[in-house]
């Protein structure tokens, strides 16, 4: 079965991260870039969970510990981590249950950011550490400067293109004009106007 990739608004949405090690603490840095209203439940906590900007709650996981949450993140042992699905089952939210399949129902992937573009690679939850090669492989290739410029042509194109409906599969050839423009004309048209022999 294949997973549906998304991308999710966590802005001032609150977020239940269930674990005080160095498992969940690593989880916060992406959850409260994205504006998350986050609360660590554990008994005991890292000092990077202790000096970062969440709600913190020192005790053993309970059910009603998600009541109002919209997303759930299970980093503690796989006993914890099966009765924060069950009751995330319950409450039909989404869990997170990290290195731990069996109790997730979602799989956040290798991210790469890039001058407001997101790439994602998942590898459906059986093999992270090769999803994490992917991912930097992939920020390794991706040029830092020439992103910003491709995402600002088409973001300063997009407007148009609503505006006259211009389908989808029709505006990724366009946008590729568009690109390839920024670099100026082909060789064929300079040569065309004397700039260049062929």
């Amino acid at each position: 079965m294949q997973l549906f990739p998304a991308f999710l608004k966590l802005a001032g949405r609150r977020v239940v991260v269930v674990g005080g090690g160095p498992v969940a603490a690593s989880k916060l840095r992406a959850l409260l870039d994205a504006g998350a209203d986050v609360t660590v439940i554990a008994p005991e906590m890292t000092p990077e969970i202790d000096a970062a900007p969440v709600a913190r709650m020192r005790r053993e996981f309970e059910p009603g510990d998600l009541d109002g949450a919209w997303l759930v993140v299970a980093a503690a042992t796989p006993a914890v981590n099966r009765e924060v699905a069950a009751a995330a089952e319950t409450c039909q939210l989404f869990v997170n249950a990290v290195d731990d399949p069996a109790n997730a129902s979602l799989y956040l992937g290798g991210v790469v950011r890039r001058a407001g573009v997101t790439l994602a690679v998942s590898t459906d939850g059986r093999a992270p550490a090769l999803a994490g090669l992917l991912r930097e492989g992939l920020d390794a290739l991706l040029p830092d400067a020439e992103l910003e410029r491709w995402m600002d042509e088409a973001a300063r194109l997009r407007p148009r293109w609503r505006a006259e409906s211009v389908p989808l599969p029709a505006r990724r050839p366009a946008l590729l004009e568009a690109l390839v423009r920024l670099y100026g004309p082909p060789a064929q048209d300079r040569a065309a106007a004397g700039g260049e022999r062929p």
